[in-house]
């Protein structure tokens, strides 16, 4: 309740400061990716539950396994995978008061830094690529190839393709490399711990391969964390992470026989 002095002027209490913008740190940055994490597998589930809906439950489970791991499935999963990312690191940001761009570093970079970070990631995948031929092992991932021939089948490769060169790109970057590490690198892990963490995290996306592959994975992940510290930009590594999974997209086209 206000006062009145003695002069009979109202006394107004002082204004509380509004709180000073601030980052979810490991414990906060942890919860809210989780969170992040289940809205994403909801959204790729209700593609899945859309199909099953849309047959009335009347197919058996041959039937379910080729429609759940079928092309057109996968494509428009990942897709959706996209806006439900967003909304929900939305969600996870606003508490902060810092802006969703500032937060997750949407920025562009220098075209040497792109260049730089490019002729990187054609090193490390070349590189993983002659020591997949030196062991006897093929260069591509079985798994990939049969989407594609899926995708194929289904008359939706083209939307295949906008899945795993822009969607997944997009949000998985977004999640891991814009606001995994952001928090994790201003907590107690530091840079290192963060570029670790958050290509682990990343890596785990992808249990779809077997140990060569996901090695990879994880080494890719490491330098497109590296790269996102160094130019402090996750617009570089979505344009990277695009560019490397298009070119493998194209490869395993070509060694399938499907282009």
């Amino acid at each position: 309740m206000d006062t009145v002095t003695a002069e009979g002027a109202v006394a107004v209490p002082p204004a509380i400061p509004d709180q000073p913008p601030r980052v979810w740190k490991f414990w906060g940055t942890t919860l809210w990716g989780l969170f992040i994490f289940v809205a994403m597998f909801l959204g790729q589930l209700a593609i899945i539950g859309y199909f099953v809906f849309q047959h009335g439950w009347s197919f058996d489970v041959a039937e379910a396994i080729r429609v759940i791991g079928g092309g057109l499935t996968i494509s428009l999963s990942v897709i959706l995978g996209l806006p439900a990312v967003l909304l929900a690191t939305w969600v996870a940001i606003r508490p902060t008061r810092i802006s969703f761009t500032d937060y997750l570093a949407l920025r562009w970079t220098s075209w040497r830094n792109f260049f730089t970070g490019l002729a990187a990631l054609v090193i490390l995948v070349g590189g993983w690529d002659l020591v997949s031929r030196a062991i006897g092992r093929e260069v591509t991932s079985g798994f990939m190839g049969e989407v594609l021939k899926s995708a194929q089948a289904d008359g939706a490769l083209w939307l295949l393709v906008i899945a795993f060169c822009v969607a997944a790109p997009m949000w998985e970057e977004i999640f891991s490399r814009g606001f995994l590490y952001r928090g994790w690198s201003e907590s107690k892990l530091g840079v290192a711990g963060a570029i670790v963490l958050s290509s682990l995290a990343w890596t785990s996306l992808h249990l779809q391969y077997d140990w060569f592959f996901f090695c990879e994975v994880f080494t890719i992940g490491v330098l497109l964390g590296y790269l996102r510290y160094r130019t402090n930009s996750t617009g570089l590594t979505i344009a990277l992470h695009g560019i490397n999974n298009l070119a493998a997209t194209i490869q395993t086209l070509w060694l399938a026989g499907l282009g």
